[in-house]
């Protein structure tokens, strides 16, 4: 499978998430809910992971999974703990640590990292979550995509 996974456009020193990714600085991303939710126990190693940066429609770098940690039931220690050990692979800022605080985490580690140049314009449908699992990229982009089918975010 492939992934689509949005990135946040905004950080306090003004450096964006997918400009971390791209310079080498950031090698995981981290979703987390209150419950097991997608992409947790759905991303597995040597798949391919498509960035975007929120806002902009349009899909600029890929990567390789190198590497997948999910975590279910954690208490407060336990998350912090969790991020404390991969900070220099998320390179988390406060506020971010603060919103991924939950009891259900997947961390993914990924290399490989690539531009893609020109980005892929993003056909976007209603609804759709900040992290999708598709066949193929051409799935969400604009002039081939096909309507977004749920049954892969199932678990």
């Amino acid at each position: 499978m492939n992934h689509l996974v949005y990135c946040d456009n905004t950080g306090k020193s003004g450096e964006r998430v997918l400009d971390k990714i791209m310079n080498g600085q950031k090698t995981m991303v981290v979703r987390g809910a209150a419950g097991r939710k997608i992409p947790h126990s759905r991303v597995f190693e040597g798949e391919v992971l498509y960035f975007m940066e929120k806002g902009t429609a349009q899909i600029s770098a890929k990567a390789t999974v190198k590497g997948i940690q999910n975590f279910v039931k954690l208490s407060d220690e336990q998350i912090i703990k969790t991020f404390e050990d991969n900070q220099k692979k998320l390179t988390l800022t406060l506020k971010q640590q603060e919103r991924w605080h939950k009891k259900c985490l997947c961390l993914v580690e990924f290399c490989d990292v690539e531009a893609i140049a020109p980005p892929l314009a993003f056909d976007h449908q209603g609804n759709m979550d900040d992290w999708l699992i598709i066949e193929k990229i051409e799935d969400v982009v604009v002039g081939t995509s096909i309507p977004y089918n749920y049954e892969k975010s199932k678990f």
